[in-house]
């Protein structure tokens, strides 16, 4: 017997060990009964929670119960009678909490015992209250939401004012280009005179030409 008992003792501490581990990888709980499930059934179930980042484990109750005061949590021993599933979530287990009571709806052999959300233990029914409550996903998508409604209304609106604007005063544009044209050609004349200024000295040139006619006759 005493030989028997070294060989479970070791058993016993890899699988509390082992259970401590897997807890200790995720921050809320909830603890079913899965009583009367088939395989397909919690496979079906396992499948689900993992699209939330979540899981579902059957870990022997007294296992669990050392590997949870372990972690200093010593209010679930409640919760871990009798064949016991504990479904685990490392972030919005209130979404995890939903999955868990839509597919009880649908398999009635599961039963939410109750949860630990945040080290705070939940009843049965406190668990599906919260369960119903949004997700941060989900809330932050309301609120964007919110925020983009007005703004895309703003955008709709200002978009027609301007296609409005684009129908009723696109026509006028070329009578403005014309005006600007002959607002230019009026001050090309002004720019043209400054060359006439310039070639005034001619007349120096005849003065020129009559003294050098004057010369020979002196």
């Amino acid at each position: 017997m005493a030989m028997l008992a070294k060989k479970i003792q070791p058993a016993k501490t890899e699988a509390i060990e082992a259970a401590k581990k897997t807890l200790g990888e995720y921050n809320d709980f909830i603890f079913t009964e899965y009583r009367g499930m088939t395989v397909e059934q919690i496979t079906r179930l396992r499948d689900k929670l993992r699209e939330k980042d979540s899981a579902v484990k059957v870990i022997k109750n007294n296992f669990a119960r050392i590997a949870f005061e372990g972690m200093d949590i010593t209010n679930v021993s409640e919760y871990l009678k009798g064949p016991t599933a504990i479904a685990m979530a490392k972030q919005d287990s209130n979404e995890t909490a939903k999955i868990l009571f839509d597919f009880a709806q649908e398999i009635p052999a599961l039963k939410i015992k109750g949860a630990l959300v945040n080290k705070e233990i939940y009843d049965a029914a406190k668990t599906e209250a919260y369960s119903k409550v949004p997700g941060k996903k989900q809330l932050i998508a309301m609120l964007m939401s919110a925020i983009n409604g007005p703004a895309q209304k703003l955008a709709a609106t200002l978009q027609a004012y301007v296609e409005k604007l684009e129908k009723e005063g696109g026509a006028p544009a070329p009578k403005a280009e014309a005006a600007s044209n002959e607002a230019a050609s009026a001050e090309a004349p002004k720019e043209e005179a400054a060359p006439a200024a310039a070639e005034t000295p001619a007349p120096a040139t005849d003065a020129n030409a009559t003294a050098a006619e004057a010369a020979p006759q002196a």
